[in-house]
């Protein structure tokens, strides 16, 4: 909802678990993602991890937010 009420930004896709989070990386043309740390499959640190790996990727930037209420993640 946030996203979607700016008038520059609209959400283009939207992942059920990390591993979709890096296919629609990969190919939904995008400058921001915004990833949950909890998410089912592939947590968001793992999933980030391969989205910065991937060289084709380099200008994207990745937004993490989470509900965790522990200082380590």
């Amino acid at each position: 909802m946030l996203v979607e009420s700016a008038r520059d930004m609209r959400v283009v896709g939207q992942a059920g678990n990390g591993r979709e989070a890096v296919e629609l990386a990969r190919s939904v043309d995008v400058d921001l993602v915004v990833m949950d740390i909890r998410m089912p499959e592939l947590d968001g640190i793992e999933a980030t991890r391969r989205i910065a790996a991937d060289p084709e990727l380099a200008d994207l930037k990745v937004l993490v937010l989470t509900t965790y209420d522990t200082d380590e993640y």
